[in-house]
């Protein structure tokens, strides 16, 4: 199959899935970036959950509301711990929940984040999970392993050792894209050895291919699989990375800034500027156009099913 080069600049998607935001906006803040969103959204979740509005919650706190509301949208210029700690007091947030939200609060501002798991934010606290449910557009490369979203619960409990827990947390955050109301699009590019990788056995291999298969036929979902003779279309390996945008609000402007990951074994590194979420775009592109289309990738997933259940 012929391969073209990645253009240069910001990558434009064929066939573009209607949910993607229309416009990116830099806003390349240090008092807006991931950890600070991310404690900000969890807050408000919890503020929520205890039934105050903003104008009680600072009144408990002191403060004003537009303090409590800078800190809910990730905009504080200054952080405390002594302040999140009350919070957690404050709206009942479990001791478990509340030393992850005071991790957060440690990071330092950047517009890239390495967080290693278990290092300030407990290793349970999957700060991961928690970004993903509110991005409305994933573009997604995977060259080992089927992607969490797309994970049958027994593929699921073969990489979990007997995790339940995070079995069944990983099989509630699907909800994502399953939901009746704005699920979020994903345009996932798999390598054929995702395929060919056998986890949990022939038989849990063919049900998860042949989920594969059913899940491409939604509108949301779009899956292809880049096949061995595709080469490395990118020219370089390339690990495993998820582009996240969380959509636009009535004017085309993006609601918070798109944001790219990508794990390793110890920790997950997140990365904000523009510069890099055009590269990761580019090499989406170019991964995505290597690879063969969806009716093809679909009758793939069939055959390779049929292969692991004969």
């Amino acid at each position: 199959m012929a391969t073209r080069p990645a253009r240069a600049g910001r990558a434009v998607m064929p066939e573009r899935l209607p949910v993607r935001a229309v416009e990116r906006v830099a806003a390349q803040h240090d008092s807006s970036t991931l950890p600070r969103r991310q404690l900000g959204r969890y807050l408000r979740e919890w503020r929520t959950r205890a039934g105050l509005t903003i104008a009680e919650s600072a009144r408990l706190m002191e403060w004003g509301a537009t303090t409590l509301q800078r800190l809910e949208k990730g905009q504080a210029d200054r952080v405390r711990t002594i302040d999140i700690r009350e919070l957690c007091r404050v709206y009942g947030i479990p001791d478990e929940i509340a030393y992850g939200l005071e991790g957060l609060a440690r990071q330092v501002a950047d517009t890239h984040w390495w967080h290693a798991f278990g290092e300030l934010i407990p290793e349970h606290f999957e700060v991961y999970r928690g970004v993903q449910a509110s991005a409305r557009h994933l573009a997604t490369y995977q060259p080992e392993l089927v992607p969490a979203l797309f994970r049958t619960a027994e593929y699921l409990r073969a990489l979990a050792g007997g995790a339940e827990e995070r079995v069944q947390g990983a099989l509630r955050g699907q909800s994502l894209i399953t939901r009746k109301s704005l699920p979020a699009t994903v345009d996932a590019v798999l390598h054929e050895s995702v395929l060919r990788r056998v986890v949990g056995g022939p038989r849990v291999m063919a049900a998860q291919l042949r989920h594969l298969a059913d899940l491409s036929t939604r509108a949301n979902v779009r899956v292809r699989v880049l096949p061995f003779a595709a080469g490395a279309p990118v020219g370089a390996t390339v690990a495993p990375f998820t582009v996240l945008d969380f959509g636009a609000d009535r004017s085309g402007r993006a609601l918070e800034p798109p944001v790219v990951y990508t794990e390793g074994l110890t920790g997950g590194l997140y990365l904000e500027s523009e510069r890099d979420i055009r590269r990761y775009d580019a090499a989406h592109e170019c991964l995505r156009d290597s690879a063969l289309d969806i009716p093809s990738t679909r009758h793939l997933l069939r055959r390779v099913a049929k292969e692991y259940a004969a």
